[in-house]
Parts: C-alpha cells; sequence; structure tokens
C-alpha cells in the first residue's frame, strides 16, 4: 500500500521536460532527507551535474544511463570554475536534455543556485528550483540544537565563514551585536579567526560554540565548545570539514539533554 501511494506521489511530481535544468538539493547527506521531487528529478534526469559531497547512495538513485558528471570541489582543491559548469548545464540543456544540477543542503543557501539560476535565464533555458533540506538547520535538528527556542532566541543567523578576499570578510563585529544564534557554513577553516572577532565584537568568550562534522552521516561528529575555547578543544579532539558551526546559546540545550536522558547519550554524543 505504501509503495503504490509513492508511485502516486512520484507521478504527480512535476515533468523534467528536454531543454530544461533542474537546480535539486539533495539534503544534508543521508537519502532519507530527499524530498520526493528530487528523487523524481533524478528519476527522469539524462545529465546529474553533482557536487563533491554528494552521498553515492543518492547518485544510485537516478535512473540508469545518466551521465554523472561531477562539477564540485572539496576544501583545498583548485576553485571549479563556476562559469563553466554553467556553459556546462546550458550546452547540454540546447542538446535537449535534462540537465540535473544536485547540490548538498539547499541550492539557494550558499549553494550558488541564485547565480546559476541567472545565468540560464541570460542564457534562455527553462529552469526550475527544487528546494532541499539545508544543511545548517539539518545538522542542528539531529545534534539536538534547536534553531529557536522560547525565551533564549528569537532570531537565527546563517552566515558563511568563507571569506575569498579581506573585501569579502563577514562583518563579526556586527553580527555579535545582534545577540542571536550564527548557523556558520563552510567556517571550520578559520573558526580561531572568526571566535577571536565575534569576542572582539563583544560576544563573551564563554559563548557555547558546537561543530557538527558530517552531519547525519555515519561518519558524524560533534564537538561542543565555546568561543573560547574552541581553539584547544580542537587539539584534543580533531573534527574536519564539511561541517556546521552553531554559535549561542541553543547549544546548550543538547548538553541539558545529556544530563536529563543519560539512556539517550550514545544517541546524542
Amino acid at each position: 500500500m505504501i509503495g503504490e501511494r509513492l508511485e502516486t506521489m512520484l507521478d504527480n511530481c512535476p515533468v523534467f521536460e528536454p531543454g530544461t535544468v533542474w537546480l535539486v538539493g539533495a539534503g544534508p547527506g543521508d537519502p532519507g532527507y530527499l524530498t520526493v521531487n528530487a528523487l523524481r528529478a533524478l528519476q527522469q534526469a539524462d545529465a546529474v551535474l553533482h557536487d563533491a559531497l554528494i552521498d553515492g547512495r543518492i547518485l544510485d538513485l537516478a535512473r540508469p544511463g545518466a551521465e554523472r558528471i561531477y562539477s564540485g570541489k572539496r576544501a583545498g582543491e583548485h576553485a571549479i570554475d563556476r562559469d563553466a559548469v554553467s556553459a556546462r548545464m546550458i550546452a547540454l540543456a540546447r542538446q535537449g536534455r535534462r540537465v540535473l544540477r544536485l547540490k548538498g543542503g539547499d541550492p539557494m543557501v550558499f549553494g550558488r543556485g541564485g547565480e546559476e539560476m541567472l545565468n540560464l535565464a541570460e542564457a534562455g533555458i527553462p529552469f526550475r528550483i527544487v528546494p532541499g533540506v539545508t544543511a545548517g538547520l539539518a545538522a542542528m535538528a539531529v545534534a539536538t540544537i534547536p534553531a529557536t527556542i522560547r525565551d533564549v532566541n528569537r532570531a537565527v543567523v546563517l552566515a558563511t565563514g568563507h571569506a575569498a578576499s579581506e573585501a569579502e570578510e563577514t562583518d563579526w563585529a556586527a553580527l555579535a551585536r545582534l545577540g542571536q544564534p550564527l548557523v556558520l557554513y563552510m567556517a571550520l577553516r578559520r573558526i580561531d579567526r572568526i571566535a577571536g572577532a565575534l569576542i572582539a565584537g563583544g560576544m563573551a568568550a564563554e559563548t557555547p560554540l558546537a561543530v557538527i562534522s558530517s552531519a547525519t552521516r555515519s561518519d558524524e561528529d560533534i564537538l561542543v565548545s565555546t568561543l573560547g575555547t574552541v581553539s584547544r578543544d580542537r587539539k584534543r579532539h580533531p573534527i574536519e570539514p564539511p561541517a556546521v558551526v552553531v554559535v549561542g546559546e541553543i547549544v546548550n540545550l543538547r548538553q541539558r539533554l545529556l544530563s536529563l536522558a543519560p539512556a539517550f547519550a550514545g544517541a546524542l554524543a
């Protein structure tokens, strides 16, 4: 019965027309966080241009015979020419192919989906956006850190920790003055500098901080620390990208849950 209902849902998804490009979010990692629309897109696509962190199990859901094209980068690799990626999508679409641009998380949250959408529009290529579960919010949820909690915060800020140049550096002092939790993408390699800037901007050194690596995957790792001690704690507990960094009092709820529910400590640790 469930299988029949799922098939009905898939049949009612939008049709992936030849000559179009879909920008699709694959979620935070585990295939269980794929949306039905994303699954249907994989089953219809002729070419899948995918980022580095897409789980192989997700790629295996693609239609047999679909071309897989690596179009991402990992930290430390040479930068991918984004214009070349857009040009490739446009060329494939003009060949009449159904082109799926598959990105981790949500393509519109630090995934360059906006830039690629503009490139497609300027080239006259029809496109569709398929949102995904954004990695920052999913990472917190699976780590039992709420994005919002009553009497603690009234907002949450998503920001990138990556800066290609000094001119692009985030105004960390301005974010520190907001007094709201920060969810930082691509920040781990610069976390010492960012933590120092937030403290200099007025955040207390004792502000809780969590690093969530490989969220939702079998190798997920979590480090709980503070702004003032994260540099030291990372030496004690090495943790690597891909990771989301959460800064703010919302991190304390995880520790409270561990103390209140020791039976679940293994699942939450």
